[in-house]
């Protein structure tokens, strides 16, 4: 049979998968990813995203569509704790919420803000993007073997409606088949950290109008249910009809997810409605187990782990589908570049060593969350959560950094745990810092003057270090843009300000890379800007040929 070839192969088209397939599509990659479902899951896990997604999709010309899709939930948070939702009584029905005082800080820091959105709206939104863009993305179909050598991966893909074989021969592979990964496991590739823990949990997701039940008192988003008929909670994911109902069962006491067919979980949610007879239609019951657990290396040869195939996360913090589209996010530009011949495969190895240890720091934050759930939700208690080592939520999405051959000279303190502004201060391996300046008349971030390449900002006295640049990515063959930022730069900053949030006198600069994180940084001006420039892209890109020295 004939070999299909293309340059990556993404197992896995969840959410993961198809960021992965949009990034690497955004970077004129065309991608296939290939996913055994039928097509997307009417079933979302997850429902909020953090600010440095929204980042990642806004960069991608998404975020109105993504709030257009998220229009229900908009304005509704907080949590409910009731005996039965039609039995609360109305003072019971105010969710409750962190003091103002406590919100998250990010639009200081952002040129966005996070969102909740099922993932069942967000999907097709990410799915259209990467076909728009030459992404091929294919349902039904399974990847039955993986293997690599030298030059490539081979794959055998299994049409699910037919039994149909094809092979597939890529130049890398993706692995976002989610937590019990089948390429994963083909590469024996093992995990470590706590593995499963707390109780058997059964996800069910229905439609009913519970907005009737509550009488004018519908901006929550959880429910607490604690009846001991059916102990549980509610979580909203579109409007005040559908929802998902999370509750336990006990395989010690001989249950399992069989005994919980669409019929008995009906049951349950009406019992934790409190009406026998209230209209429920269940959609879809899903089983599972929190896990906590990263595996021990993100990348075998010419296969890469991203997502839960990566790292399983629990729940609390809703930190884990964060993190698997930031993983896309930062691998992408890599594959697009050695793809291109513009670095070498030494640049992929810091795929690893970057998204590794960010896992682990997000695993951990969720794990201390799990263990302290009154100081997750309770913000303003700075003392005893500083204590316990509980980061401020917008430092688990923006404050952690890079250490990795693609970083010249990383900052190795860890970071600050309750201010980001100490995080985001313009420090090779830091996301790069974000202000509102004035380009060509209009009003733009800072990140947006990146726009997926690399990118050089110096301050209003360094443009010698844009030249220099400039002339270095030409010799390599790079696309890169340079701008002075300052009160009569390129990029108009009134006050001046960003420089000195960026660590920068007004003749220095830094590099950033396509990814939107610091590679590069001088205070100020140097002699030779051109060599040092060159010395620095040679070291991010693998040392590649083409740069010369």
């Amino acid at each position: 049979m004939p070999t299909e070839r293309v340059p990556v192969l993404v197992a896995g088209a969840g959410t993961v998968g198809l960021a992965a397939t949009l990034c690497l599509a955004r970077q004129g990659v065309p991608a296939l990813a290939v996913e055994r479902r039928a097509g997307i899951s009417i079933h979302p896990r997850a429902t909020g995203f953090g600010v440095r997604t929204m980042e990642i999709f806004r960069e991608a010309g998404l975020a109105d569509e993504i709030r257009a899709a998220a229009a229900s939930l908009a304005g509704r948070a907080g949590t409910i704790s009731v005996e039965t939702l039609a039995g609360a009584d109305p003072a019971a029905l105010v969710p409750r919420r962190p003091p103002a005082s406590a919100q998250p800080a990010a639009a200081q820091f952002s040129p966005t803000s996070g969102v909740a959105c099922a993932q069942d709206r967000l999907d097709p939104v990410l799915l259209a993007a990467a076909r728009r863009l030459g992404a091929a993305v294919r349902y039904d179909t399974e990847v039955a073997t993986v293997e690599q050598d030298g030059a490539g991966v081979t794959a055998t893909l299994v049409a699910r409606d037919g039994g149909a074989r094809s092979t597939v021969r890529a130049d890398y592979a993706i692995a976002a088949d989610g937590a019990e990964s089948g390429v994963r496991h083909a590469f024996g590739i093992p995990s470590s950290g706590p593995g499963l823990t707390g109780h058997s949990l059964i996800n069910a997701l229905f439609e009913a109008d519970l907005g009737a039940l509550v009488r004018g008192h519908d901006d929550f988003l959880l429910c607490e249910i604690r009846t001991p008929a059916a102990p549980g909670l509610f979580i909203r994911v579109r409007d005040s009809h559908r929802w998902v109902y999370h509750f336990t069962y006990d395989p010690a006491r001989g249950e399992s997810p069989a005994d919980f067919s669409p019929e008995r979980c009906r049951e349950l949610i009406r019992a934790a409605i409190g009406l026998p007879d209230y209209p429920v239609e269940v959609l879809s019951v899903l089983p599972y187990r929190v896990g906590a657990r990263v595996a021990d290396r993100f990348q075998e040869g010419r296969v890469f782990l991203a997502g839960d195939a990566a790292h399983v996360v629990p729940p609390t913090g809703g930190y884990g589908l964060n993190a698997g589209i930031a993983d896309a996010h930062n691998l992408a530009w890599k594959l697009a570049l050695v793809l291109a011949g513009r670095a070498t495969p030494a640049l992929l190895a810091t795929y690893d060593a970057e998204r590794r240890p960010v896992a682990r720091f997000t695993m951990d934050q969720s794990l201390l969350r799990m263990a302290h759930p009154h100081l997750h939700w309770d913000a303003s208690r700075v003392a005893e959560r500083a204590e316990v080592g509980i980061a401020e939520q917008d430092v688990v999405h923006l404050g952690y950094r890079y250490t990795s051959a693609a970083v010249v000279a990383p900052e190795t303190a860890p970071p600050s745990l309750d201010r980001l502004a100490l995080d985001l201060d313009g420090a090779p391996g830091t996301r790069v810092p974000h202000a509102w300046v004035t380009w060509r008349g209009e009003r733009r971030s800072t990140l947006d003057l990146v726009e997926s390449r690399f990118t050089l900002l110096a301050g209003p006295g360094g443009g010698a270090w844009c030249a220099a640049a400039a002339a270095a990515a030409a010799r390599a063959g790079l696309d890169l843009a340079a701008y002075r930022v300052g009160p009569d730069g390129d990029a108009v900053d009134p006050d001046g300000a960003w420089a000195a949030a960026a660590g920068l006198r007004p003749d220095g600069a830094l590099l950033v890379r396509p990814d939107g994180f610091v590679a590069w940084r001088t205070a100020g001006g140097a002699e030779r800007p051109a060599e040092v420039i060159a010395a620095a892209l040679r070291q991010i890109l693998g040392d590649a040929a083409r740069l010369g020295r």
